[in-house]
């Protein structure tokens, strides 16, 4: 019996046992974990090869810039282009007109005087500059002007220049209406004013000599601009009575020495030299007053002397130079170039001073004046003085003043117009020597 009861109970257990395990939910399949494996490589790429280089493309070829069309300006000299002055200073202007304007060529005939070339008028070589392309005819000497109008009737479409001369001034006595005619000159008056005062200020005789050209308007105004200059600073810088500054003129008939038709003129600086003028003043285009004093300085004198027109003028003997007025046609020359390019020249007249801010400045000022190494530092100092009185506006035309011959010039406070001083018709009182030509 007990053995039918441990056999009971242990059915009983084993069938509960089954009845609970059936109502377990079923138990889900766990998966084993899969071995980690590397990340999948992407099978690398060799680096790429390096590609050659490509050359940057050739240029193409790019058009050069345009050259600027050639420009070229026709110039008649009167005397040698390198005097060492008048006419080598208009030559150096169109040098410097090339210079400032790309294009721009310079031709000339120098030597254009009735001595040189007899028989040849300036019209006649004026034609044959036109004939080489010249679009712009200079003819740079007053003693031209005939040649200049008889050359603008001929061709009125053809832009020319007298540089002096008053034949497009309407106000002037010799006034011509052409349509493209200009006249140029600087107030080289400034400039002999400050001549003459260089001059005042040096002399020890009070003996001042002026080597003139031919008689004229023009070399008249001019030399009485050197007597006005030399005897204000007499008075009012050396300090000396003007009525005893001693002022004489002696003219050889021609802007420089034609043999057989001119006075000779180292004979006439000799004759100033060794007559007790110790300072000579040059009026003509060459520089005959400078040498001479120098040799008569090397013979032991102690004299001096002013050349004219060229700046570096002074080089010829500084020893004895005391400075030059010269004349800078550059930048007139330039504006005239720059208006017939551009069509707009004309008939003008002017007549330019100096730029008073800078004398010397060779874009701006019409006439200059450079000291010589023979000026004292005193007699420097004060002429620069009267430069600034002249920029000031200092005139030295201004009455009283008689003409040579003692009839009135200016009365008292009068001061003298433009077309008084351009068309002076005597010296001043004061000055010796001719005023009119002889006939």
């Amino acid at each position: 019996m007990k053995s039918k009861r441990i056999w009971f109970v242990l059915s009983f257990v084993l069938l509960l046992t089954l009845l609970v395990s059936a109502c377990q939910p079923a138990a889900t399949p766990t998966q084993a974990p899969q071995p980690t494996q590397p990340p999948a490589q992407q099978p690398t790429q060799p680096p790429a090869e390096p590609q050659p280089t490509q050359p940057p493309a050739e240029p193409q070829p790019t058009q050069p810039p345009a050259e600027p069309e050639e420009f070229v300006i026709g110039m008649l000299l009167v005397g040698p282009y390198n005097d060492r002055g008048w006419s080598q200073a208009h030559y150096d202007a169109g040098l410097y007109v090339e210079k400032k304007m790309p294009g721009v060529k310079l031709t000339y005939i120098d030597k254009v005087n009735p001595a040189d070339r007899p028989g040849t008028t300036p019209e006649q070589l004026a034609e044959d500059l036109l004939s080489k392309g010249a679009k712009l005819i200079i003819f740079n000497s007053d003693d031209m002007k005939d040649g200049a109008i008889n050359f603008a009737r001929a061709h009125p479409d053809v832009p020319v220049i007298h540089a002096s001369g008053d034949t497009s001034w309407k106000e002037g006595v010799n006034y011509i209406e052409f349509p493209k005619f200009g006249n140029t000159m600087g107030k080289m008056e400034y400039g002999k004013m400050i001549a003459g005062c260089a001059a005042a200020l040096t002399t020890k005789t009070g003996q001042i000599g002026y080597l003139g050209p031919l008689i004229n308007d023009e070399t008249r105004r001019l030399t009485a601009s050197a007597y006005l200059g030399a005897k204000y600073c007499y008075e009012k810088y050396a300090g000396k009575d003007p009525a005893a500054l001693k002022f004489k003129v002696t003219w050889i008939g021609f802007w420089f020495n034609i043999p057989g038709f001119t006075a000779d003129p180292t004979q006439v600086a000799d004759d100033f030299l060794n007559s007790g003028y110790d300072v000579v003043i040059s009026g003509i285009d060459t520089t005959e007053a400078l040498v001479q004093a120098s040799k008569a300085r090397a013979a032991g004198k102690e004299v001096w002397a002013v050349p004219y027109d060229y700046e570096g003028a002074c080089a010829e003997a500084p020893e004895v130079c005391l400075g030059v007025p010269y004349f800078n046609w550059g930048p007139a020359y330039l504006r005239a170039v720059e208006q017939v390019k551009a069509g707009t020249f004309k008939s003008y007249f002017e007549w330019l001073g100096p730029d008073w801010t800078n004398i010397n400045n060779h874009d701006t000022s019409a006439v200059g004046f450079v000291f010589g190494d023979a000026l004292s530092a005193d007699a420097k100092a004060n002429v620069e003085k009267f430069i600034a009185e002249l920029a000031g506006g200092l005139n030295l035309f201004v009455g009283p003043l008689n003409y040579q011959d003692g009839t009135p010039f200016l009365a008292e406070g009068e001061v003298a117009t433009d077309l008084q001083i351009w068309y002076l018709p005597q010296l001043l009182e004061g000055m010796e020597g001719q005023s009119v030509p002889s006939n």
